[in-house]
C-alpha cells in the first residue's frame, strides 16, 4: 500500500500559492487529506487482516447454513459425510463439529468466496475511496500544474510578495496616513510670509491670467498639489523601480485573457458532479458491507463441501469509515457549490480599487479586468492587504515619487556643486539636460542665480524652490514644466527672466502669465496662426512690467498680443528666420505708439530698442 509520505504529494502544493487558496479551497485540502487517511488505513487493514474467514456448513437449507441447528437429538439415522468425523454426544451434549479440511483448503475456500461472493463495494472500498481523492485533488491543483495557467499564478505570486515586502509600499503607505493625520502642506517650514502667499496663490492665479485661462482648471494650468516624499536609499529605490516595471508588463500580458478564471470555473463545476456522484452510489450501496456472507460455490470436488458460512472481519469498521467518508464528501460537495455560488454571483473579472483610492492620496490608480482582476479576488479572501499594498505599483503617482527619491539619490549636493558655471553675464548657473525630474539637491544651492532645464519631460516645480533665494532667471527647454501653488507665489515674486523654446505652442505652461514681476520673455518655436495658436500666448497682456520680449519663429504676421504689449515694451527682438512679415501694419501702429512721445527726437536717442531679423 502506498504511505502516507508518498500521498501527501498530491495534496501539498508550493507554499507561495498559499495566498491564492480561499478559505474554501484550504478545507477541501483538508478535507481531502482525511479522506487519504481513510483509504490507505483501510487498504493497509485489508492488506494485514484476514480478508475472509470461511467454514463449510453441514445442513443447508436452499443454499445457505441452516442456522436452527442445536445438535445431534434429530431421530433417524445418522447422516454420514465425506471427510469429516461427527463426535459422539456425551450426556451435556454435543461439543463440535470436527472438519478433515487442511490449511491450504481452508485458505482456497477464503480466497475464492472473497472473490465470487463478497459485494465489490465492501471489497474495493478503500480503493473507491483514494480514486475519488486523487481525483478531488487533481481538479483541485490543476490550475496550479497546467504550463498555461501556472506561469501566469507563479509570475503573479513572485511579483506580489516582492511588492508587499518592498520598502517603498511601507513608506508610500505610511505618507498616506501623515497626509491624513497632518494636512499642513509641506511648505510650511518655509517663512511665514511665503505660507501667507500660498494659501492665497489660487485666488492671485485667477485674478491675474487672462479670462480664457479662468476658464481651465489648475491641471491644465499645470498648478498641481503635492507633499514631500521620504527618502529610500540608492538600492531599494532601484529595486522599486524594476517592480514598476515589471506590474506594468504582468499587467499587460494578464488583463489580455481569462484562462485562469475559466479553468478555475471548470474544474469547481468537475468537483461538484463528482460530488453527486459519489453521494448517489455510495449512499446506495453502503449496506452490502455485511459481516455474514454466504457462500456457495461448485467446489465440491476439491473440499466436500458446496455450501460455506463466511465472516468478513473488517465489515464493521468499513461501514463505520464508510459513514464517515460519507459525511466528508457530503461537507466537501457543500463547500464546492458555495464556490460555484460565489463565481456565478460577483463578476469575477473585473476588480476595481475604489476604496483603496478613497482611502489613499493616490487616486489615480486603475481598475483591473480578465485575469489579473480574478487572481486579486482571490488574494482579497486569504487577505486584503496583499492588494491594498499591491496597488502601490498601480500608481503613477506613486512611480512619480519614486522616481524623484532615485533622482535625489543618484545627484548629491556634491555632484551639483560641479556642475555650477559661470555664463557671459557672470552669473552662477546650472545646467540639467535629460533628466526623469529637478534633483531635491538643487534648490540647497542657495547662490544658484540662473536655472536652465532641458528636455526634462513632466517635470514640477516644488515650493522648496523658494530656497534659492537669488533665483532670478529660469529657462526651460523643450520642458513642459507644472509648478506647485507655493511655487508660483514664490515665483511670481522673484523671477525676472524667463526663457522658454518649444515644438508644440503648447508646451508653453499657462502659468508664466501670472508671473506679475517678469521682465524678460524668451520664446523660441512655432507661433504660426494655424488653429488660432496665437490664442494660447494671449496671457502676455498679463505681464504688466514685461521690458524686453523676444520671438525666433517663422511668423507670417505679428500676433496682435505682441502689439498690444509693445506699448510698455523697451525692447523687442523678433528673429523670423528668414520668413517675410508679410503684413507689417501692426508692427508700424506699436512703433508710432512707442514713439510718439519723442515728437522730433531722432530715434536712436529715443528709449527702448526695435530689432527684427
Amino acid at each position: 500500500m502506498i504511505p502516507v509520505t508518498e500521498l501527501r504529494y498530491f495534496a501539498d502544493t508550493q507554499p507561495a500559492y498559499r495566498i491564492l487558496k480561499p478559505w474554501w479551497d484550504v478545507f477541501t485540502d483538508y478535507i481531502s487529506i482525511v479522506m487519504l487517511m481513510i483509504a490507505v488505513f483501510g487498504g493497509t487493514l485489508q492488506v494485514t487482516q484476514d480478508k475472509m474467514i470461511c467454514l463449510p456448513c453441514k445442513w443447508v437449507t436452499k443454499d445457505s447454513c441452516n442456522d436452527s441447528f442445536r445438535g445431534w437429538a434429530a431421530p433417524g439415522p445418522e447422516p454420514t459425510y465425506p471427510n469429516s468425523t461427527v463426535l459422539p454426544a456425551p450426556d451435556t451434549g454435543p461439543t463440535g463439529i470436527k472438519y478433515d479440511l487442511d490449511r491450504h483448503q481452508y485458505n482456497y475456500v477464503d480466497a475464492v468466496c472473497y472473490e465470487n461472493r463478497l459485494h465489490w463495494f465492501a471489497k474495493y472500498f478503500p480503493y473507491l475511496v483514494l480514486l475519488h481523492t486523487l481525483i478531488f485533488l487533481a481538479c483541485s491543483n490543476f490550475w496550479f500544474k497546467f504550463p498555461r495557467t501556472s506561469s501566469k499564478l507563479e509570475h503573479f505570486v513572485s511579483i506580489l510578495l516582492k511588492c508587499f515586502d518592498s520598502p517603498w509600499t511601507t513608506r508610500a503607505l505610511s505618507e498616506t496616513v501623515v497626509e491624513e493625520s497632518d494636512p499642513k502642506p509641506a511648505f510650511s517650514k518655509m517663512n511665514g510670509s511665503m505660507d501667507k502667499k500660498s494659501s492665497t496663490v489660487s485666488e492671485d492665479v485667477e485674478a491675474t491670467v487672462p479670462m480664457l485661462q479662468r476658464t481651465k482648471s489648475r491641471i491644465e494650468q499645470g498648478i498641481v498639489d503635492r507633499s514631500e516624499t521620504g527618502v529610500l536609499d540608492k538600492k531599494e529605490g532601484e529595486q522599486a523601480k524594476a517592480l514598476f516595471e515589471k506590474v506594468k508588463k504582468f499587467r499587460t500580458h494578464v488583463e489580455e485573457g481569462d484562462i485562469v478564471y475559466r479553468l478555475y470555473m471548470r474544474q469547481t463545476i468537475i468537483k461538484v458532479i463528482k460530488f453527486i456522484l459519489i453521494i448517489c452510489y455510495t449512499v446506495y450501496y453502503v449496506h452490502n458491507i455485511k459481516f455474514d456472507v454466504d457462500c456457495t460455490v461448485d467446489i465440491e470436488s476439491l473440499t466436500g463441501y458446496r455450501t460455506y458460512r463466511c465472516a468478513h472481519p473488517l465489515a464493521t469498521l468499513f461501514k463505520i469509515l464508510a459513514s464517515f467518508y460519507i459525511s466528508l464528501v457530503i461537507f466537501y460537495g457543500l463547500i464546492c457549490m458555495y464556490t460555484l455560488w460565489w463565481m456565478l454571483r460577483r463578476s469575477l473579472k473585473k476588480y476595481s480599487f475604489e476604496s483603496i483610492r478613497e482611502e489613499s492620496s493616490y487616486s489615480d490608480i486603475p481598475d483591473v479586468k480578465n485575469d489579473f482582476a480574478f487572481m486579486l479576488h482571490l488574494i482579497d479572501q486569504y487577505d486584503p492587504l496583499y492588494s491594498k499594498r499591491f496597488a502601490v505599483f498601480l500608481s503613477e503617482v506613486s512611480e512619480n515619487k519614486l522616481r524623484q527619491l532615485n533622482l535625489n539619490n543618484e545627484w548629491t549636493l556634491d555632484k551639483l556643486r560641479q556642475r555650477l558655471t559661470k555664463n557671459a553675464q557672470d552669473k552662477l548657473e546650472l545646467h540639467l539636460f535629460m533628466l526623469s525630474g529637478i534633483p531635491d539637491t538643487v534648490f540647497d544651492l542657495v547662490e544658484l542665480e540662473v536655472l536652465k532645464l532641458e528636455l526634462i519631460p513632466d517635470v514640477t516645480i516644488p515650493p522648496s524652490i523658494a530656497q534659492l533665494t537669488g533665483l532670478k532667471e529660469l529657462w526651460l527647454y523643450h520642458t513642459a514644466a507644472k509648478i506647485e501653488a507655493p511655487a508660483l507665489a514664490f515665483l511670481r515674486e522673484n523671477l525676472r527672466a524667463l526663457h522658454i523654446k518649444f515644438t508644440d505652442i503648447k508646451e508653453i505652461p499657462l502659468w508664466i502669465y501670472s508671473l506679475k514681476t517678469l521682465e524678460e520673455l524668451h520664446l523660441t518655436g512655432n507661433l504660426s496662426a494655424e488653429n488660432n495658436r496665437y490664442i494660447v500666448i494671449d496671457g502676455l497682456r498679463e505681464l504688466k512690467r514685461l521690458k524686453v520680449l523676444r520671438l525666433k519663429s517663422n511668423l507670417s504676421k505679428l500676433p496682435q498680443v505682441v502689439t498690444d504689449v509693445g506699448v510698455h515694451l523697451q525692447k523687442l527682438s523678433i528673429n523670423n528666420e528668414g520668413t517675410k512679415l508679410i503684413v507689417l501694419n501692426s508692427l508700424k501702429k506699436m512703433w508710432k505708439q512707442r514713439y510718439s512721445h519723442c515728437g522730433d527726437v531722432p530715434l536712436p536717442t529715443c528709449p527702448g530698442d526695435l530689432q527684427g531679423g
